[in-house]
């Protein structure tokens, strides 16, 4: 995501490269053109989600052949009574028992490898069997082989075991269609632990290190597919240890709850474990359980502790399980409201997410973008985490302060984001020589990858940093203080650039900091090459990997770090609501130190505010032509893509630089962090004109929202104050908001990045916490218009699963911005492309939902939120989480090349060699011994697309902050 900058040896001259995040999933589309049938070859996997009066079938429709297939009709039959309701993803249609799809515009191309979607919803009476036959243009289609169903029974979620002793681990396998189970590996996390080819499937393992533990099982079958079960996290104790099943428990007032105990290793002779509230909340107590012996015999039999709450009580308390010789187990139990049954499902899911047996974390507490390892979007591991990640992680625990009391856990999230993600002054070490009046030397984004290394231009004239100077008086240091945006938490690419380090090597542990995007918008993360934020030449190329950014005669040795602002301003979000919630406790002061860092935080996310060299907002063409600015008039105040900061790593000839971006994405924008950090006391920043700049962009905002929204409610994509990132021309006819102009999709194109309802999400949750505080008319006018389109593409089945919109397709555009009279926007629309149960994404928009409805009263918007909510907690529970099944047809670009120009030559800290013949996982080797890697490497080969359950940290916090808000504001 972030700039690369480096230095000639005779002037000091700075560059930057656009930057660019991906969205989780990639969407096929293209023209329709006549179909040639004789050369199809294609399977069809059919799914259905059934709840007895009616289903809905998905489809996935895979080009198995060489050649693209240029337009699609899939022909099916029922044998039943099965009749179309309606359809997405294509147009239906249904004779009799017989159906037809035809292709929609944009998913009319299927290359070669690659797949797409459709989808319908039927009714029917008494048998629903699923059809045997398809076709694609006439030409039968045959299922694809479904991978072997793999389950991990031994050990169980959350056991705990003395080291040395063994770990009974056991599976079952069952193979599809006329296969057989071949063998079942073992593993933790990705290392192997051994092989068992006969059923039943064991392994007994007694080389497990003292800590967490993610283990699963992996089946092959005689086809050559394979499947991995879901993990199942433990622990291994140091020595003998008490056990609890829970290590969080809601007990609503005057009610009792349950939890179990039992011992981690066979006792030589008789033990009894003492279970008494060791501080907190005195509305709790042990009622049952508080003495329980455990013999040689019984040592692994859970007994049961009852925690009862009295009447009134609220708040938490530690329940400690004592036992001589034995590491306690502890229980936190929080007395919740007699009604809390929502409160409830936030502390089950919290405690699920926190549990270190389940994955979530690195031993440093660090959150993972995912608990599996094999997933590619942003990040491109899973066991890399983003600002995003920790910003979730806060807002995790203000809301737990809020139901528990607790507030030791938010203040402690936030020194693990200040200690591993905010640039120490060590990482930073050439601020000082940072000139205000020159911020950064111009560079032009280019359209593709293999168009950079991009040239500098020292005679684009640049404007002056208005901020440097306010930010070092306020706060007497030249550094930034803002998180970076992607880390390597295992060091698993082994730059070792862990706070404080430069390039320390495979060697270090702990994170490590490091950069991908790096080469334009069309670079999606399958193009991009890691590379380390402190690149000291020590791997790479012979000027590490600067050159294959930047064009230059000589390069410096440099540091540079990119901030992602919505992150940034996420976690003022969380602040803001952890210093509500702890007044109404009465215990303000417990977050005041934290949430004046948060102010600070927000003090320097303004540089997100500023065009990308500093230049006059509004009608900016021409890099020598578009003025420098002179101070605030380079603001745009919205936040932008990203801002970024670096400079050399020699502290005796040191220069540094700043930049911000000129394109500003509505899924960024954050109205709710502007209300705090230019209204609320308590995080109102130092600086001088800090607050003044957040009022400012508050009102900015709405406005902005008002001019993306579309005709039919949703927020299109954003504006640019740089036309391609370099000052061109833009369209004609273009619209403007401000003078910049509008930008369908702003930043980046594979794909393009406002095709994903998230960010509507997103976004629009923030928007709703500002009208829920404060009745903003503004805010609810573009509320009461997208809830409402929202709303009309909802589906909400009568078991309680659930339609959301997944991808959105655009067309026309805003009308050019009038503040005073704003137009109607009635030539630009917005089509819902495809559809999806998405968990992640659902429950930001029952957020959304909830806030709106608590201030508007609106029925339909309150009765949504809580079938989401339901629908989800009844139907995609599993034991680290709630998840559903993804098909990721994108994952058949493993093998896209890499651009590298042919005058590079390089290597990876482990090897993997850098050069034009590089692909994705060419300089990604380590996926090779990913459990998950043979159904990937089964795909590549034309196999089924692969299927995988993910538990996203952002995903499984949000979904918990969803059912805390609904608490808090609806129950």
């Amino acid at each position: 995501m972030p700039p690369t900058r480096r230095r000639r040896t005779v002037r000091r001259l700075w560059t930057a490269v656009v930057a660019a995040m991906a969205l989780p999933f990639a969407m096929l589309s293209a023209a329709s053109t006549p179909a040639q049938a004789a050369s199809v070859q294609c399977s069809v996997d059919y799914k259905t989600n059934d709840w007895g009066s009616g289903f809905t079938a998905d489809l996935t429709i895979t080009n198995r052949g060489t050649d693209a297939i240029n337009g699609w009709t899939l022909t099916y039959a029922y044998a039943g009574n099965q009749k179309l309701s309606n359809g997405w993803n294509g147009t239906w249609s249904q004779t009799g028992q017989a159906v037809t799809v035809k292709n929609a515009t944009y998913n009319a191309n299927i290359a070669a490898g690659a797949a797409v979607t459709t989808g319908a919803q039927f009714t029917y009476s008494g048998s629903n069997a699923a059809p045997t036959n398809f076709a694609i243009n006439g030409t039968s289609c045959t299922g694809a082989h479904q991978p072997p169903i793999t389950v991990l029974t031994s050990p169980a979620a959350g056991a705990v075991y003395t080291q040395g002793t063994a770990v009974p681990l056991a599976a079952t396998a069952a193979a599809a269609d006329s296969a057989t189970i071949s063998k079942v590996e073992f593993y933790d996390n990705t290392t192997l632990l051994g092989t068992d080819t006969t059923s039943p499937y064991s392994l007994s393992v007694s080389s497990l290190t003292v800590g967490s533990h993610s283990l699963l099982a992996k089946a092959y079958d005689s086809l050559g597919a394979s499947g991995e079960s879901t993990p199942v996290g433990i622990t291994v104790a140091s020595g003998p240890a008490v056990v609890a099943s829970a290590t969080q428990l809601a007990v609503q007032q005057g009610k009792t709850g349950t939890y179990t105990v039992k011992l981690s290793t066979q006792p030589s002779a008789n033990v009894t474990v003492t279970t008494a509230r060791a501080s907190g909340n005195t509305g709790l107590s042990v009622t049952g359980g508080a003495s329980l012996t455990f013999t040689p015999s019984n040592w692994n039999t859970a007994q049961t502790v009852t925690i009862t709450g009295n009447a009134s009580g609220t708040g938490a308390a530690t329940f400690e399980s004592t036992a001589t010789g034995h590491a306690k187990a502890s229980v936190t139990v929080t007395q919740i409201a007699a009604t809390g049954t929502y409160n409830a499902r936030f502390l089950d899911l919290y405690g699920k997410i926190t549990n270190p047996a389940n994955g979530y974390f690195s031993p440093e507490g660090i959150p993972y973008h995912s608990v599996e390892t094999l997933i590619v979007e942003a990040p491109d591991y899973g066991h890399e985490t983003t600002s995003e990640a920790y910003s979730y992680l806060l807002w995790l625990q203000a809301m737990y302060g809020k139901v528990t009391g607790d507030w030791s856990k938010f203040n402690g999230a936030w020194e693990i984001m200040e200690k591993y993600m905010i640039p120490t002054h060590a990482d930073q070490p050439t601020n000082s020589f940072y000139n205000a009046s020159k911020p950064a030397t111009y560079a032009p984004e280019l359209d593709t990858p293999n168009e950079y290394p991009a040239k500098l231009d020292s005679s684009v004239s640049v404007g002056s940093d208005p901020l440097a100077g306010e930010l070092k008086s306020a706060y007497g240091t030249d550094d930034i203080y803002g998180m970076h945006w992607l880390q390597d938490v295992d060091n698993v690419y082994g730059y070792g650039n862990s706070p404080g380090k430069c390039e320390a090597g495979p060697t270090d542990t702990g994170p490590s900091y490091i950069n991908t995007f790096q080469r334009g918008a069309q670079e999606s993360v399958w193009e991009t090459v890691p590379q380390p934020t402190c690149d000291a030449f020590k791997y790479g190329g012979k000027n590490g990997y600067l050159d294959l950014f930047t064009g230059d005669s000589s390069y410096a040795k440099q540091w540079k770090f990119t901030d992602a602002p919505d992150a940034d301003a996420r976690a003022v979000q969380a602040a803001y609501w952890a210093d509500i919630w702890a007044k109404q406790q009465g215990k303000g002061s417990d977050v005041s130190a934290t949430v004046g860092k948060a102010a600070k935080m927000g003090d320097y996310l303004r540089y997100a505010m500023y065009d990308k060299y500093f230049k006059k907002i509004g009608n900016c063409v021409g890099p020598s032509t578009c003025a420098a600015g002179t101070g605030k008039d380079a603001s745009m105040y919205l936040l932008s893509w990203y801002y970024a900061w670096g400079g050399a790593t020699d502290t005796s000839a040191g220069w540094a630089w700043r930049i911000g971006s000129s394109h500003a994405h509505g899924g960024y924008q954050n109205p709710m962090a502007a209300y705090a950090l230019s209204s609320v006391a308590d995080l109102k920043p130092k600086s001088a004109t800090g607050a003044a700049d957040w009022n400012t962009s508050l009102g900015r905002q709405l406005e902005f929202y008002r001019w993306l929204q579309s005709d039919e409610g949703a927020i299109a994509g954003g504006a640019t104050n740089s036309w391609a990132g370099r000052y061109a021309p833009p369209p004609a006819g273009k619209s403007t908001f401000y003078g910049m102009y509008y930008d369908e999709q702003p930043v980046y194109h594979d794909p393009p990045s406002n095709q994903w309802f998230g960010f509507q999400a997103w976004s629009m949750e923030r928007v709703a916490e500002y009208y829920q505080q404060t009745g903003n008319a503004q805010a609810k006018a573009v509320l009461d218009k997208w809830v409402k389109w929202a709303l009309s593409k909802t589906t909400i089945n009568p078991d309680g699963t659930y339609r959301i919109p997944a991808t959105l397709q655009w067309s026309g555009q805003p009308d050019t911005w009038n503040a005073s009279s704003p137009g109607a926007n009635s030539a630009l629309h917005v089509t819902v492309a495809d559809y999806t149960n998405d968990v992640g994404v659902a429950a930001a928009y029952a957020k959304t939902l909830s806030y709106y409805a608590a201030k508007s009263g609106d029925t339909a918007a309150k009765t949504t939120a809580k079938a989401l909510l339901d629908g989800m907690w009844t139907n995609y529970q599993d034991s680290l989480g709630i998840a559903v099944p993804e098909d990721r047809t994108d994952y058949n670009r493993f093998d896209d090349s890499v651009y590298v120009p042919s005058s590079f030559s390089g290597t990876m800290p482990n090897g993997d060699t850098i050069n034009s013949s590089s692909t994705f996982e060419s300089i990604r080797s380590f996926y090779k011994n990913d459990p998950a890697w043979s159904k990937i490497q089964a795909y590549l080969k034309g196999g089924a697309v692969p299927s995988f359950t993910y538990h996203r940290f952002w995903a499984q916090a949000d979904i918990a902050l969803a059912m805390g808000s609904y608490a808090e504001l609806l129950e």
